[in-house]
């Protein structure tokens, strides 16, 4: 399964390299295939791309699986031995041999190796029985400050190397920003992220000019927090603007970058995984979807293809011989979903003005951050594996999505591996009468970020044509 994978990633890395497109630096400028609208639909507005690096994607990989841009984590003696091998570890070698996917063996600035946490904690996740690199996580649970396992692998590090120790020193940054930050990233239920929030946390510690951390916080830090489905990375290379409301602008691996603010001591080590990131976003670029897995019927698949053309790709892009996609952000009056992470960079100038003003939004290869006043309307490869819906996930299923008034208010998603519908197109789950008192696995849309409502524009299809029209979208 994942060696399966692996082997698909490495032919794609040697055949991108070998066609020269991994120094092609395109990775937000549309490419011919992917035209852009001259006029946009009502309520939207084109995204206009930016200036990338160019990248190498062999290297790229290589700095995903083992790199260090996180540079601080459980010396590697301590965390093996509470945590064992795992057959989930990508099939690296030499220290990482064992090592859970999520997790890099890295040597600190101290010298020792430690267990750092790695872009594919959020960016990989278990689907039809494999592991899928690029396909967001949707499972893990930010109900809960993760303050006791963090105190408990600092108490082993100190008891078994002393106060002193290079292991101690080298673990405390990451033990640091966990406590720091753990308090303001808890969610209401499992299975959504609060990267956003996270951002927000780590930026109230950090002094912009030269990124050293700070003892307190400078600003104040909100106290909800906005949930948000990880997006899968194989819809990256057709975005002009990252993030769901396309605040993310300029060059995106500079924006990338910005994962190593949990454990970097100043800007000239953000300076130095910088130069890294390219080669990573350009191995993103390689990255297809999963094909879907089940039996497809090709007539239904045909007639819904003409109802996606007529009624979606307007917003949503082409996907036949040539595809087009349009890059819009479409207005909150227009969509209509929760509104609630489009409009809380608007009302925290502070965050975007502390990115613009530090390190990472300096030229050159700037990035920046610019609020709007709507979403993305994403590309939909791969759209069958991306299941919960909406920025928030808060629609558990395609057929869900296509019918708003029939949208769960309160549902708990069945977590198990096998637990896909076939027919709906996304999760099987089960509706609530009430959130119990500690019940952190069911979904309540009633509570603000978590809404449901919106994007209402399959609502007048009849069953037969909702039927088709997801029979199509699982070949995307």
């Amino acid at each position: 399964m994942v060696s399966g994978l692996l082997s698909r990633c490495r032919a794609t890395v040697a055949a991108t390299a070998a066609a020269g497109l991994g120094v092609l630096g395109g990775l937000g400028v549309a490419p011919a295939a992917v035209a852009q609208r001259s006029v946009p639909p009502p309520g939207t507005r084109i995204l206009e791309p930016s200036a990338q690096r160019p990248g190498d994607a062999a290297r790229g990989w290589d700095y995903l699986v083992y790199g260090d841009y996180v540079s601080s984590g459980v010396p590697l003696e301590v965390f093996r031995k509470a945590a064992g091998a795992s057959d989930l570890d990508l099939g690296r070698s030499g220290s990482a041999q064992g090592l859970l996917y999520r997790f890099n063996a890295v040597r600190t600035a101290e010298g020792v190796e430690v267990a750092a946490p790695n872009c594919l904690t959020c960016h990989a996740e278990t689907i039809s029985g494999r592991l899928v690199v690029g396909l967001g996580n949707n499972s893990d649970d930010h109900t809960s400050h993760q303050a006791s396992a963090v105190a408990a692998a600092g108490l082993a590090t100190l008891l078994q190397f002393g106060a002193e120790s290079p292991e101690v020193k080298a673990y405390r940054p990451i033990q640091q920003s966990h406590q720091a930050i753990g308090p303001f990233i808890t969610t209401r239920v499992r299975g959504v992220n609060p990267a956003d929030k996270i951002f927000a946390a780590l930026a109230a510690r950090r002094n912009a000019e030269d990124l050293r951390w700070l003892d307190k916080n400078q600003f104040d830090v909100p106290v909800e927090t906005v949930p948000t489905d990880v997006p899968a990375w194989w819809l990256m290379k057709k975005k002009n603007a990252l993030y769901y409301i396309g605040l993310g602008r300029g060059d995106f691996a500079r924006l990338s970058s910005a994962s190593g603010m949990l454990t970097l001591r100043d800007s000239a080590e953000a300076a130095r995984i910088d130069t890294r990131f390219p080669d990573v976003m350009a191995w993103i670029r390689t990255l297809e979807p999963p094909p879907y897995p089940h039996p497809i019927d090709a007539g239904l698949a045909a007639r819904g293809r003409v109802t996606f053309e007529k009624r979606c790709a307007k917003c949503h892009g082409t996907y036949s011989e040539r595809e087009t996609y349009p890059n819009l952000l479409v207005a909150l009056e227009t969509i209509g979903t929760d509104p609630l992470l489009a409009r809380s960079y608007a009302s925290r100038p502070e965050y975007h003005t502390w990115y613009n003003r530090s390190w990472y939004g300096q030229a050159p290869h700037a990035g920046r951050l610019e609020p709007t006043d709507g979403y993305v309307a994403p590309p939909l490869d791969g759209i069958w594996a991306t299941a919960p819906y909406l920025h928030n996930g808060s629609v558990p299923t395609l057929e869900d999505l296509l019918d708003s008034g029939q949208r769960p208010s309160l549902w708990q998603r069945d977590f198990t591996n096998s637990a896909y519908d076939e027919k709906k197109g996304g999760w099987k789950y089960e509706t609530r009468a009430a959130v119990e008192p500690g019940d952190r696995v069911t979904y309540d849309t009633t509570q603000p970020g978590y809404g449901n409502g919106g994007h209402e524009f399959g609502d007048d299809l009849d069953a037969a044509e909702r039927a088709e029209l997801i029979e199509y979208l699982k070949t995307l």
